[in-house]
């Protein structure tokens, strides 16, 4: 198996359990304020990473954490996540999902300037049908972009800066240890909304939301992690459009959507241009 596919494999298997992460933060922020969920599901992994880092016989801090590059990982980070977890809690997960699909038209041109990647007119050509194959789905307009959408927008900012840092982030670092540092950033990310919305007492649905959004997070953080460590960053990259077909089976299956055609032709042209995307990495 090739980088590339092995690269998109590990992409594809964390956009899946990010989509299920999405929904569980959602879910906890019915009950409990969005900046109490993140915090705690922020602590919780960080927790997970750093007996994952003990475990293996690593420093759960890496000397490494104060160099440039995990500092400006941080920043992006904390932002992404920031932006984001306000983005599921105040606007319709679907529509922050498929903005959030922008991100590998930013990694992309960012690996050319940053890493000096060759992006050929025909890659070029594939990522963008997939950007246009969102855009079949999320169709916008008035009702679909409100104000409150620019916290997607930022959201993915952040995700595309924190993903080409990971990708220039010292070898040396483990996945565990990148972990503690992302899950540390993140509970930082938690507290600052907490000082926004205060606190609630938890419910026994809230506490369930937030173990799921932790276990499910851990996992795919770290295959995230990965993906951007195998491979060409602008063949792997555009596999997270997966994540909005993640997001649709999720609708249809536990919320009772009905996708219309021009969606299902939408994630069509999505996997479409994926799947292109790979082949052409082979040649």
């Amino acid at each position: 198996m090739s980088d590339n596919m092995r690269g998109a494999l590990f992409m594809i298997f964390a956009m899946g359990l990010f989509a299920l992460e999405d929904m569980a933060l959602k879910a906890a922020a019915r009950d409990i304020p969005i900046g109490q969920a993140v915090a705690l599901f922020g602590a919780l992994g960080l927790v997970i990473f750093a007996l994952t880092a003990r475990a293996q016989g690593e420093r759960i801090l890496h000397p490494d954490l104060l160099s440039k590059v995990l500092i400006i990982r941080s920043v992006f980070e904390i932002g992404g996540r920031l932006f984001f977890a306000l983005a599921i809690a105040l606007t319709p997960i679907s529509s922050a999902s498929a903005i959030l699909q922008a991100t590998p038209l930013v990694v992309a041109l960012g690996a050319v300037f940053v890493f000096d990647e060759r992006v050929g007119w025909r890659r070029w050509l594939a990522i963008s049908a997939g950007f246009i194959g969102v855009l079949m789905i999320l169709r916008p307009g008035l009702e679909a972009f409100d104000p409150l959408s620019i916290f997607a927008v930022l959201g993915l900012l952040g995700f595309a800066g924190r993903d080409l840092a990971t990708r220039a982030s010292p070898v040396s670092m483990s996945a565990a240890q990148l972990g503690v540092a992302g899950f540390a950033v993140l509970t930082a990310a938690g507290l600052v909304l907490i000082g926004f919305g205060g606190v609630k007492p938890m419910t026994l649905a809230s506490c369930g939301y937030v173990g799921l959004a932790t276990i499910v997070g851990v996992v795919a953080y770290t295959a995230l992690t990965r993906a951007m460590r195998v491979g060409e960053v602008s063949v792997v990259t555009p596999f997270r459009y997966s994540r909005l077909l993640f997001a649709l089976v999720i609708g249809v299956t536990f919320f009772g959507e009905r996708p219309d055609l021009m969606t299902l032709l939408g994630s069509a042209v999505i996997v479409g241009s994926g799947l292109f995307l790979l082949q052409r990495s082979k040649t």
